[in-house]
């Protein structure tokens, strides 16, 4: 008889209950009348998203400590429900967001695909060996390829789902033979069994360790394995960027950092070399390339570039500080990036046109609470006070000093204050344009407003201002989930 192991069904739980959400909504696609179609599969994947940052509250509440499931298959601890808590609210913001895109078709698929991206981000940040961890990366990333070409009727969509197929099958090539190679040296493919096994080739599993970093650059948007953002950011449904902008960047980087310190703690002085200079990189890429972006999507694009860099700058200081400045940063960074993408999305759809700095002139008086938000979201970008951006940058640079790498911080910094050109040009253009820049709107008015895109911003905004706030609730909540790393 074979001995089966034991499955912790609450553990799965979260990613069950997005599966079901996915499936519920595809099943209606079929079966439920079309008029209510686009309806009932919305609101199945939302109370999918709903059900399982629930269950994954539960699971963050019940798990004092690390526990290793199926043969170190997956990692029951706080560090991935929190962050399955994060991703779930990104999802749950993004039907919001794609609620006003009327699709005549494929609207139910849609939906599915969403909901399955989102348990497969779950699943990823659970993976407890090498194995679960490819299998989460291109469960989720098939999910996000289909996303971007979903509107077939836009050519620019079908060119963003080919070149992110071919550039995220690329880094998810790299990270599954980097993988290979650390298991040829180990012959170990759980996080905790390789840090434990002698290697039988130092150069080899080194190498894996250098191709494990730049598979994940790649879903990070870390520089240089960026090249894919701006176009596919550009190009895909603005739904699908907000959602890309806020999840995928913090499942990379939350797996990330469990892989680094929990797989190679013997390697730490090199991987910490390695991500710092990926952090400069990103910084410096994101940042200038933003300078000189007129639409506004490929601007946004480049600043999630220069924000990875941020983050890394936590992963490579690789203390219990950094782990929470990397958490904390995550929420309001998730909040203001899908809030922001949502405000393009309502002006693309009054104007039917890819957004620019020239046809922003006028959206901040047109539509206030937009305007605000967008405003808002600006300044928590470039890190002002008032914003949970100011809060997460000053702990990341804390933790970089803890480390004793005030160089780091000098980048960091004089990041920063580049950023401001750009971040304040978008609300310029919403707010200052001359009067002679202005165009008269086409007859008959915009089209109408869309109250659940302005929900989705509403909450954005709230959680952008809000973090800053309550800081030390959530500080709190990220010292207990970052407490499950070995620092």
């Amino acid at each position: 008889m074979i001995e089966t192991p034991h499955v912790d069904w609450l553990a799965l739980s979260p990613v069950l209950a997005l599966l079901a959400a996915s499936a519920t909504a595809l099943l209606g696609s079929v079966i439920v009348p079309r008029p209510i179609r686009r309806l009932f599969a919305a609101l199945a994947t939302v109370a999918g998203f709903v059900t399982a940052g629930i269950l994954a509250g539960v699971v963050f509440d019940r798990t004092a400590e690390p526990i290793s499931l199926i043969e170190e298959s997956l990692t029951r601890d706080r560090w991935a429900a929190l962050a399955q808590i994060i991703l779930c609210g990104a999802g749950a913001l993004a039907v919001l967001v794609s609620w006003g895109e009327r699709r005549r078709f494929n609207a139910g698929e849609y939906y599915a695909l969403l909901a399955a991206a989102g348990g497969g981000m779950v699943f990823f940040v659970g993976a407890g060996n090498l194995l679960t961890l490819f299998l989460g990366l291109e469960w989720f990333s098939i999910c996000l390829y289909v996303l971007c070409a979903m509107d077939t009727d836009r050519e620019t969509s079908l060119e963003a789902g080919l070149k992110y197929l071919i550039v995220g099958s690329f880094g998810s090539a790299v990270l599954l033979f980097g993988s290979a190679l650390v298991y040829g040296s180990t012959g170990e493919l759980g996080f905790g069994s390789i840090a434990a096994a002698t290697p039988t080739s130092d150069a080899l599993l080194v190498a894996g360790l250098a191709m494990i970093i730049a598979g994940l650059g790649f879903k990070a948007s870390a520089a240089p394995f960026h090249m894919w953002t701006p176009d596919v950011y550009q190009g895909a449904p603005t739904s699908v960027t907000a959602f890309m902008s806020a999840a995928t960047k913090a499942a990379a980087l939350v797996v990330t950092m469990r892989v680094l310190t929990t797989a190679f703690p013997d390697q730490e002085d090199t991987w910490r070399i390695a991500v710092a200079v990926l952090a400069c990189v990103s910084l410096a890429v994101g940042n200038l390339a933003a300078l000189v972006q007129r639409d506004v999507k490929r601007l946004l694009a480049y600043s999630s570039v220069s924000h990875a860099g941020f983050m890394l700058i936590a992963v490579a200081a690789a203390n219990d500080l950094g782990g929470r400045a990397l958490l904390y940063y995550l929420i309001p960074y998730g909040a203001m990036s899908i809030g922001a993408f949502a405000v393009v999305a309502a002006r693309e759809r009054e104007l039917g046109v890819p957004v620019t700095f020239e046809n922003m002139a006028g959206f901040g008086w047109e539509r206030p609470l937009l305007g605000f938000s967008m405003w808002a979201f600006m300044l928590g970008f470039a890190g002002f006070p008032l914003t949970g951006g100011f809060v997460g940058k000053f702990y990341v640079f804390a933790a970089a000093y803890e480390h004793g790498w005030w160089w780091l911080i000098v980048v960091g910094v004089a990041a920063t204050i580049v950023s401001a050109a750009y971040y304040l040009a978008v609300v310029r253009a919403m707010y200052f344009r001359e009067s002679a820049e202005l165009q008269l709107a086409p007859s008959g008015g915009s089209p109408p407003r869309d109250m659940l895109l302005a929900a989705g911003v509403g909450a954005c905004l709230v959680v952008t201002v809000g973090s800053f706030f309550a800081v030390q609730p959530l500080i709190d909540v990220a010292q207990s989930a970052a407490s499950s790393l070995p620092f």
